[in-house]
């Protein structure tokens, strides 16, 4: 493994729907092999400001020189989770004595542990689901929503691969989705090799599966495959490591962990499914939402109780108060003004609930701006 290698981190966009999605069977996981690679590779080097490749380094300008003490717990989404690192980073550098703690098992993970009260702050890369919502209510647990993020779920195969120019919707159906399942990839386009298609992608635990699966089943009600083919993991370095060594893989995760490794790996442009021509990945496509349909918002999710103390809402503050340099450096696209001004004013008016969902649990549809006002949170 080269020494200069990184791993990358995720993006979003303005106009996205929102929907319940069911819940998939398991698949297996990388080999031990491979996740022994994995911890060398990252032993030997870590993301730059946090995200999935690089220092590490804060970058703040204020002396650590602070009072403040406690702990504040993060899990949820390794989508989301460079953000919620890099965000630790610059935080610790101001306030050293707190321990922030971030971990990254999946958005549905997160979820089930801000219910339980196990968490402070939720990453989320996707709105909560009408299940959660009811979960958080029995738990009596209530919540702020601060979307903190665009990103592009993006699609990717090997730098040797040199015959997948683009991908159309229908053709990610005929590659991803269980009643489907090509075995080779003349079975996608008959002007392909027939080679096996190996498939690396999100886990069932992982907003970013419950995303694409939202995409390419919806309609028919059908799920991610888990046949042979198909590897699993809520780890998206796991993700990367597999599509990287394979030159017939293919496999979606985060626009940051793509950025991380363009030495690697290959952005497929996806086909815009209103326009018809092809779209790549970039800050631009994602923040505009021309890159459809996988541009999407980010979240963190805040545990309303544990905003009370001190150190979570000086946390949070901080986030917010610096959120587009945190996100830029984690590999992400930052929202507009206007969203983040309005989060700030949610928690300081304590403006509880989700502002994805309607009243009955059905999804609520618009873009960003749209559904996110005090107006729309339901508790």
């Amino acid at each position: 493994m080269l020494p200069n290698e990184r791993i990358p981190v995720p993006i979003n966009s303005q106009a996205f729907t929102v929907g319940v999605w069911p819940k998939r069977p398991g698949c297996r996981w990388l080999p031990a092999a491979c996740l022994a690679s994995l911890l060398l590779f990252t032993a030997c080097e870590r993301p730059p400001n946090g995200s999935p490749g690089g220092n590490g380094k804060p970058s703040a300008d204020e002396p650590a020189t602070s009072t403040l003490a406690g702990t504040i717990n993060i899990e949820g989404s390794s989508t989301v989770e460079p953000i919620a690192i890099r965000a630790r980073e610059m935080f610790s550098a101001v306030h050293p004595n707190v321990n922030v703690a971030v971990s990254g098992q999946g958005t549905s993970n997160g979820y089930s542990a801000l219910a339980r009260r196990e968490c402070d702050i939720c990453d989320a890369s996707r709105p909560m689901k009408a299940s959660e919502l009811e979960a958080l209510r029995a738990g009596k647990v209530g919540f702020i929503e601060l979307p903190v993020a665009f990103d592009g779920l993006t699609i990717v195969v090997n730098k040797e691969n040199d015959f997948v120019q683009q991908l159309t919707v229908d053709q990610l159906k005929r590659i991803f989705r269980e009643d489907l399942a090509a075995t080779t990839w003349q079975d996608v386009d008959p002007a392909w090799p027939a080679e096996k298609i190996a498939i690396y992608a999100p886990g069932i635990k992982s907003g970013t599966h419950d995303y694409f699966v939202e995409v390419i089943g919806k309609e028919d009600k059908k799920g991610l495959r888990s046949d042979e083919q198909t590897t699993l993991s809520e780890d998206d370095k796991q993700l990367v490591l597999g599509v990287r060594g394979d030159q017939y893989a293919i496999g979606f995760f985060g626009f940051a962990y793509y950025q991380a490794n363009t030495d690697n790996l290959r952005a497929v442009p996806i086909v815009n499914p209103d326009t018809s021509e092809p779209v790549v990945p970039t800050a631009e496509t994602i923040e505009t939402g021309t890159y459809s349909p996988f541009s999407r918002p980010l979240f963190m999710i805040v545990n309303a109780e544990a905003c009370q103390r001190t150190e979570v809402r000086e946390f949070v503050d901080h986030l917010l108060g610096q959120i587009e340099e945190i996100v830029k450096e984690a590999g992400y696209v930052p929202l507009p003004a206007t969203i983040t001004e309005t989060a700030r004013q949610h928690v300081a008016d304590d403006v509880q609930g989700t502002h994805f969902l309607l009243e009955d649990g059905a999804s609520r549809e618009g873009k960003l701006a749209e559904q996110f006002t005090a107006g729309n949170a339901v508790r």
